[in-house]
Formats: structure tokens, C-alpha cells, sequence
């Protein structure tokens, strides 16, 4: 399934059927009076978080979305129908947009979240509404009320409660192969990623999500390479983990290049909780491994720790250091396993 994490919809709600003139003829009733009934309410337009979707490919082939309008009123005192409320249902963590792309009007950030996007019109009154003591033939009734039409964005944001950052081929998409299942595209090129993954990982009984975004490059904030779009996927994220190449000739600059493009994005990313990770130390020797650690310690001022997504070594630490920094109340607990295959 392709990626999409930004669409742009037209959205009308249902106009309001018109109120009925109408009045009561009947054989040897001579006063029958006004009896014209009242439109029906036009349909609205909803959004909905639902659970089972993780893009917004299904509003790339449709962009329009009408509800129906109500019918109008009919005589012998009847309401016409309601039009039919139209569903937009969208993954969790989808935020509506106005139209200029920056008015937030809705965050969907919880499953099962609801917002009213267009109300449907009310329906007219018919002249059985118009009858007074002064007036017991009114010939006057209400038309429906015009339809809300809009034109919106849906931009999602991943729910993860860790952020895979650092440049291509810093060994992010081995990182979540390694700990979930999974199955990024890895290759010894830069961007094999191309849209942000999400992986579940477990650690001591409990599991959360981690997303994986595109490797950012220098000039990322002014579009260079993929750009910055896809950093608002782990703005949500408890924690973020920092992964640095411990084999680049160019390691603390690698480290400064990230964090620069976290501050040039702003919206507070860069002071999130974060953990730092020399990574691929499989290919260094212990002296080696330990003169890399020291000198970016010294350049950032924060403990640093030692991984290998290929052999596996450090991964358990980074998990547990991980789970230390995200609140119990977004941990899920991990399912056991049966010590022993069922038996008839």
C-alpha cells in the first residue's frame, strides 16, 4: 500500500429541504386549514478516527465528498426525510487543515474521535408552523437552509512513541528490522527509505511503537533531499533516538547536522527527551569504540551508548534506556507466549 500522508479534500454538507404550502381538503370539512409539513435536515459531514489504517491513500482517488440534501415537506402535516450523514473515516492522528494549511481545526489523536466538519441545513417550516389566531390560512412557509461547503487537508502524523533520526545510512531501517517485525528496505545506499515505518517492539513485558522516518541531510529544512516533511510523524513521539554512524569519518558533524535541522524545524522537536547511539560498532575494535564515545560525549555533554543493529550487540540496552523515558500510560504489556503447543 502506497504512503500518503497529505490530502487535500472538498467537503458540502446537505442543504435543507423547503417547508410544504399545503392544506386539508376534504368532502364535508369546510375549515380544513394549512397542514403543509416541515423539510427535512440536510446531511453533515464527519470525520472519524478509526483503528486499521496508517495512510491517506483512499483520498488521493477521491477528493469530493457531498452529503445529501434533505426532501422537502409534503402535506397532510409530513416532514421529509433527512439526508444522510457522510463518514470520513481517517487513521488515527490525522489533523484537519483549513484550507491555508495552517489553521489547525481538529487533532485526531485518539481512536474512535469524532468532529463535525459541515453541518447539514435545517429543514424549512411549512405554513402548518405560520397558522395564528389572525392568520388561519397562511399561504407562507420557510425555505431549507443552504448547505456548509469547505475545502480542507488531512495531514497525518504517525501515533509513535519513539523517533528513529540521524543521516542515510545511519542504520535506522536495521535498527527496526532487528528489534520488530518489521521488514524495511535496507541497502548499502542512501534513501532506501522512502516513507516512515513503524515497527512494535518489545522490552521486560511491554511493548510500544517506534517510527523510522527518511535519513535527513543538511539543508533538509530548505528541501534539500527528501526534506523535513516527514519529522512531523514523531512529533507525537515520547522520546527520540539519535543514531550516529560510529564508522564516518565525520561523526560529531554528523551529530550537529541532525540537531540543526531538528531547531530549523521548530515546533519544539529539538527539546524532546533524546538518546544518543554510536551505531554499527561492530566494525570498530574496543579502542576504537571507545575513542568514538569519548569524543562525541565531549562535544554534546550526555552519556552516549554503543550499538550494532547487524550483530545485535547493545540492542537490549538502547530498548530498556527507551522505555525508561516513556510514560507507563502509553506502555502496552506484551502478550506471553503458551510454554507448551496445544494438545486435543
Amino acid at each position: 500500500m502506497k504512503f500518503l500522508d497529505l490530502a487535500k479534500v472538498h467537503i458540502r454538507s446537505g442543504a435543507g429541504g423547503n417547508g410544504c404550502i399545503s392544506f386539508r381538503r376534504e368532502k364535508y370539512i369546510e375549515y380544513g386549514g394549512p397542514n403543509g409539513g416541515d423539510g427535512g435536515g440536510g446531511g453533515s459531514v464527519i470525520v472519524e478516527a478509526v483503528d486499521g489504517l496508517n495512510t491517506l491513500i483512499d483520498f488521493r482517488y477521491q477528493q469530493h465528498f457531498f452529503a445529501k440534501n434533505g426532501q422537502p415537506g409534503m402535506g397532510q402535516q409530513r416532514t421529509g426525510k433527512d439526508g444522510e450523514d457522510i463518514v470520513l473515516r481517517v487513521p488515527v492522528g490525522t489533523e484537519i487543515l483549513d484550507e491555508d494549511e495552517e489553521t489547525v481545526i481538529a487533532d485526531l489523536a485518539t481512536l474512535g474521535d469524532r468532529v463535525e466538519l459541515a453541518r447539514g441545513g435545517n429543514g424549512g417550516w411549512g405554513n402548518l408552523h405560520f397558522k395564528t389566531a389572525t392568520n388561519q390560512a397562511p399561504r407562507r412557509s420557510n425555505p431549507g437552509q443552504p448547505g456548509v461547503e469547505r475545502t480542507l487537508w488531512l495531514r497525518l502524523k504517525l501515533i509513535a512513541d519513539t523517533g528513529l533520526l540521524g543521516l542515510p545510512n545511519a542504520g535506522k531501517s536495521t535498527f527496526l528490522a532487528a528489534t520488530s517485525n518489521a521488514r524495511p528496505k535496507i541497502a548499502d545506499y542512501p534513501f532506501t527509505t522512502l516513507h516512515p515505518n513503524l515497527g512494535v517492539v518489545g522490552v521486560d513485558g511491554v511493548e510500544f511503537v517506534i517510527a523510522d522516518i527518511p535519513g535527513l541531510i543538511a539543508g533538509a529544512h530548505e528541501g534539500r533531499g527528501i526534506g523535513d516533511r516527514f519529522l512531523a510523524h514523531v512529533e507525537r513521539c515520547a522520546v527520540l533516538l539519535h543514531l550516529v554512524d560510529a564508522t564516518s569519518e565525520t561523526m560529531v558533524e554528523d551529530y550537529h547536522t541532525i540537531i540543526h535541522e531538528l531547531e530549523a524545524y521548530g515546533g519544539h522537536l529539538a527539546d524532546k527527551p533524546r538518546l544518543t547511539v554510536l551505531n554499527k560498532v561492530d566494525a570498530l575494535d574496543e579502542e576504537q569504540r571507545q575513542e568514538a564515545k569519548a569524543a562525541l560525549e565531549a562535544e554534546i555533554g550526555s552519556p552516549v551508548m554503543l550499538m550494532s543493529g547487524v550483530s545485535g550487540e547493545g540492542l537490549t540496552e538502547v530498548l530498556r534506556a527507551l522505555r525508561a523515558e516513556i510514560d507507563e500510560d502509553r506502555l502496552r504489556l506484551k502478550p506471553r507466549e503458551e510454554e507448551e503447543s496445544w494438545r486435543p
